[in-house]
């Protein structure tokens, strides 16, 4: 199971949901940006162009960056960068790197970029907007689009009501930060927000997105998940889902494998003798379904020539 720290980079989540709802997160967030977009043409996430202006190692840390080319409804090409700033307090260099990536992408490609930030962090004063210099003869005033989460706090009635992702995302944000030395509400949140998804009658690909991104970020201690976990299993059961085992497939089946592996770990070294910890992390490595064909296996097992066999014809290397 994902403990705390394996999950403190929020890179990975906040990066998926705006590829999945990429349209919904501009009309979100910036409407009049997205005004300027003509929404029936494609857009394009240019990773590879992003990596050659971030020079990532320089900052010793990751960020949930964007670069999006996207066309205007005039017909002209337009570049977008978003930037979702994770850090929980303020960082004082934040206005000069968005001046920064902003140069750069003008200095690399000869392409203007409309610079926007998602700010995630819980202090109310800090609001980056600009970067700028003042000299005799030289002045520069970089201003870019900017929105702060903790603004929501006192719109919550509204994005209960809405039916845009982003709704469910920043109310998984704020409830994950009001919540932090509260478990038992962080529980209680989580499975409501996850129930609404099902509520809002959202199509199954919608809810394993949205779902994904809830149990990212709404970490709960080992005992309260697995809690969690059992009582989510049972209300999809109740409601008789035509997708009853979401839950079993992207949340639930993560405490369940970690149980699985407990277990065949045991069985395995009454079986064939004390496992090297090479071996054990190839049991760990194994999925669900693996783990529990491994389960009915073993009961034939004399020796550890007949794991490694096992291991050899079911585990792709």
């Amino acid at each position: 199971m994902t403990n705390v720290n394996d999950r403190a980079d929020f890179d990975s989540p906040w990066k998926e949901i705006i590829e999945a709802y990429f349209p919904q997160a501009m009309h979100f967030f910036f409407p009049e940006t997205s005004a300027l977009i003509d929404w029936e043409r494609p857009y394009e996430f240019l990773d590879k162009e992003f990596q050659q202006i971030a020079r990532e190692a320089e900052q010793g840390k990751r960020y949930a960056d964007q670069l999006v080319k996207v066309w205007q409804t005039q017909g002209e090409e337009l570049w977008l960068l978003i930037h979702v700033e994770i850090q929980a307090q303020k960082e004082d260099n934040f206005s000069k790197r968005m001046f920064t990536y902003n140069f750069r992408i003008f200095d690399r490609f000869d392409q203007p970029a409309i610079s926007l930030a998602i700010l995630c962090d819980s202090n109310h004063e800090w609001r980056p907007s600009n970067y700028s210099y003042n000299y005799p003869n030289t002045r520069l005033n970089f201003e870019f689009g900017s929105v702060k989460l903790l603004d929501y706090e006192n719109r919550f009635h509204e994005l209960e009501n809405s039916d845009n992702p982003f709704a469910t995302v920043v109310m998984a944000h704020l409830k994950t930060q009001q919540t932090r030395s509260s478990p038992e509400q962080r529980k209680i949140w989580k499975f409501s927000l996850i129930r609404r998804l099902y509520d809002l009658g959202l199509q199954e690909q919608d809810i394993r997105n949205l779902y994904r991104f809830i149990d990212w970020v709404m970490i709960l201690p080992k005992a309260l998940e697995n809690q969690f976990w059992e009582e989510f299993k049972q209300f999809e059961q109740e409601r008789t889902m035509r997708y009853v085992t979401t839950g079993e497939r992207i949340g639930y089946e993560r405490g369940e494998q970690e149980g699985e592996q407990r277990l065949i770990l045991r069985l395995l070294q009454r079986r064939v003798g004390e496992l090297s910890p090479e071996l054990q992390k190839r049991i760990q490595s194994l999925s669900l379904n693996q783990l529990e064909t491994l389960g009915e296996a073993l009961l034939d097992f004399t020796a550890m020539e007949d794991l490694l066999n096992w291991l050899q014809t079911n585990q792709s290397a």
